[in-house]
């Protein structure tokens, strides 16, 4: 399957993110996940029970990502609970879980313009939250952000609009760069950003899944790397993505490393869950 979104142009100058694919280690990080996933679409169990597996994997990946965020609950409690309207950590699994389920209904937007797929992102997280009227657009001077676990300096107010434009810009333009390396940008650009005054982790991971969905790696949406970020651990995941920060080469091939293990941590987690459909035992 292919792991490449279009290309727009051989030009590198026109094509940053290919560049960062050319990075040492990118490579084999690409290769190893993407050998990954072709395993596990091969199970005999995706012939017949694909369904599940992507209704489990949704589910798994909110629990993931809403433990980077500081909810760090178990599966099953994730699975047994249905009102999630209470305190700060059930309302942020409810996002998390609101945000996986919206995640494949805006591929095709996603193509034509990331900007209201993003706005669209924070609408969810924010559902049922007592949000303000700051809920689905950018941060405006002077307003607070939230963001549990991210500690980094937070760009001004002023600087994210711009910021924002330019990455929508290159993600329609299109990349010859591979799937996981474009997710990988989309995912640390945002958390770099914080553009919204809540849930911005949230949305960086349901962003980095509609890639990987909408860029062929993963089109059953059964590979969650959120269970992957979750798995490596918040410290691991703080200190990678101070790498992509740094904007050094060996900072971003990290970041970069750091997220297509996250996707592959995630096939693991779904290899199990069709190993235990296929003994009967979920």
């Amino acid at each position: 399957m292919s792991t490449n979104a279009s290309s727009a142009s051989s030009d590198p100058s026109a094509d940053p993110l290919a560049v960062l694919a050319s990075l040492p280690g990118v490579a084999e990080s690409v290769d190893s996940v993407r050998k990954a996933v072709d395993r596990v679409y091969g199970h005999r169990v995706m012939r017949r029970r694909s369904t599940e597996v992507t209704s489990e994997a949704a589910l798994r990946g909110a629990r993931g990502s809403a433990a980077l965020s500081g909810a760090d609950w178990a599966l099953e409690e994730v699975r047994r609970r249905t009102d999630f309207s209470g305190d700060p950590e059930a309302r942020t699994v409810g996002a998390a879980l609101r945000l996986t389920a919206e995640a494949g209904q805006l591929l095709s937007v996603w193509r034509q313009s990331p900007l209201r797929v993003l706005a669209r992102l924070h609408l969810v997280a924010a559902g049922g939250a007592g949000e303000d009227d700051t809920a689905g657009r950018p941060r405006l001077p002077g307003e607070p952000v939230a963001e549990p676990l991210i500690e980094a300096p937070l760009p001004r107010a002023e600087e994210v609009g711009g910021r924002l434009d330019g990455l929508a810009a290159l993600l329609v333009s299109g990349s010859a760069a591979p799937t996981p390396v474009i997710a990988a940008v989309v995912h640390g650009e945002l958390l770099a950003l914080r553009p919204f005054g809540s849930y911005n982790g949230l949305v960086a991971r349901a962003a980095e899944r509609i890639v990987l969905i909408g860029g062929g790696l993963d089109p059953k949406s059964i590979c969650p790397a959120e269970v992957g970020h979750a798995e490596q651990g918040r410290a691991a995941y703080a200190a990678a993505f101070e790498g992509y920060l740094s904007g050094t080469p060996e900072g971003m091939a990290g970041w970069i490393a750091h997220c297509a293990r996250s996707a592959e941590l995630g096939v693991r987690e779904s290899t199990a869950v069709c190993e235990a459909l296929q003994r009967g035992a979920a």
